[in-house]
């Protein structure tokens, strides 16, 4: 690894990431969790919820490789994407507005126009609504989807209680459930206020904490809403930082496609990683 390694710190709807070009392989590929874990370090190093690294690819545009701020690496990341979209479109990395990029979840499709970014994500799978689940202390009607990464949500009854909702404990208890090892699952705890909108508060896994957004929980937040027939397309979800997300989908048959994550992606600051931080 490089004594010092330029990046982007970019924030899409309060997710932020470490963005680094590493077509030029300026890192190996076996130094990946641990630069995960000490770069996204709050308070110590820059401070992130993940960190994505640019490669090459072939067929595609590029091709990216996302870790959580504990080093584990996941397959997508809605709000890391869309960063990632705009990141190359400013590096000249992709010529814009169209691209496409390949994921551990698949390859996936985005517009990007100025700040803001449309990204088409991978149809949802394995999809159940309403079963009870129990831990210890309580029992929660939820529902689970794949949206590329695991979600479980939790429909509530309004926004207050959501407010006033324990998510980092219900949050937590749940991630670690025997019904989701060993893999895990995120926890998305949602209201729906209107027959396109939805509040939402997102446990993440990986970052183990709640977090001010999260693009593939939103999208499995709007899904399982549509499924129990509360919402439609497109819904527009409030996140914890106050920023709206908007989910398109269209409903057959056969379960949901054409699923597209928009909102904005900024730069926040584009800076250089010393060693010494790095490593720390």
């Amino acid at each position: 690894m490089e004594a010092r390694i330029p990046f982007y710190k970019m924030t899409g709807s309060g997710n932020d990431f470490i963005l680094i070009d590493n077509r030029s392989n300026v890192i190996n590929t076996d130094q990946y969790k641990d630069l995960a874990r000490s770069a996204c370090r709050r308070k110590y190093s820059v401070g992130a919820d993940g960190l994505i690294l640019i490669e090459d690819d072939d067929e595609v545009d590029f091709r990216w490789r996302f870790f959580n701020a504990d080093g584990s690496e996941a397959e997508m990341c809605g709000n890391g994407g869309r960063c990632a979209a705009r990141f190359a479109v400013l590096k000249g990395i992709a010529d814009g507005p169209f691209l496409s990029f390949r994921t551990l979840a698949g390859v996936i499709r985005a517009e990007v126009k100025n700040s803001k970014v449309k990204l088409e994500m991978t149809s949802p799978g394995r999809l159940e609504t309403d079963f009870d689940l129990d831990f210890n202390g309580g029992k929660l009607t939820c529902s689970f989807v794949n949206t590329g990464v695991p979600h479980v949500v939790v429909f509530l009854n309004d926004v207050e209680e959501l407010d006033d909702f324990p998510v980092f404990e219900v949050g937590r208890k749940i991630r670690y459930h025997q019904r989701f090892l060993p893999a895990g699952t995120n926890v998305n705890f949602a209201v729906r206020t209107g027959e396109h909108s939805v509040v939402i508060r997102t446990y993440e896994r990986g970052v183990e904490d709640e977090t001010l957004a999260c693009g593939t929980g939103s999208i499995a937040a709007a899904v399982i809403g549509a499924s129990k027939g509360i919402v439609g397309s497109p819904v527009q979800l409030t996140t914890r930082s106050g920023e709206v997300l908007t989910v398109y989908f269209e409903r057959s048959s056969s379960g949901f496609q054409n699923v597209f994550l928009e909102g904005d992606a900024l730069v926040v600051y584009e800076g250089t990683l010393w060693e010494e931080t790095v490593s720390c």
